[in-house]
């Protein structure tokens, strides 16, 4: 199955469909029958599970970044950093190995043991 990611104002990911693999035999069939079916002329970027296209999977919210082709998540803090091999986000201090759960305390930048 392909899959497809609606962009919206600001490239920002609207919905994703499900496209079956016959009908989508490349992006552009896809797209096309995304709009025929719909009616629309919307823009819509095939997106990948396993990460082949775009860096990652697209979800609502995603941006899509022309400039890098990939699929962004929103950032989750203001003081992490986007990794531009990944096109995810880090924070400024690595997660913890230690087999706990964390979470990330921004106002004093670093992971809290979950209670």
């Amino acid at each position: 199955m392909a899959h497809f990611a609606k962009l919206g104002i600001g490239n920002i990911v609207e919905k994703v469909e499900v496209v079956s693999n016959d009908v989508a035999t490349d992006e552009q069939t896809g797209v096309d029958f995304l709009n025929n079916l719909y009616k629309t002329e919307d823009v819509w970027k095939q997106t990948s599970y396993n990460g082949n296209i775009r860096k990652n999977f697209a979800g609502i919210g995603f941006t899509y970044d022309q400039a890098r082709d990939a699929f962004i998540p929103p950032k989750p803090f203001n003081s992490w950093t986007l990794d531009e091999d990944t096109c995810l986000w880090e924070a400024p201090v690595a997660y913890p190995d230690d087999g706990q759960e964390y979470t990330w305390n921004e106002t004093d930048q670093q992971w809290e043991v979950l209670a």
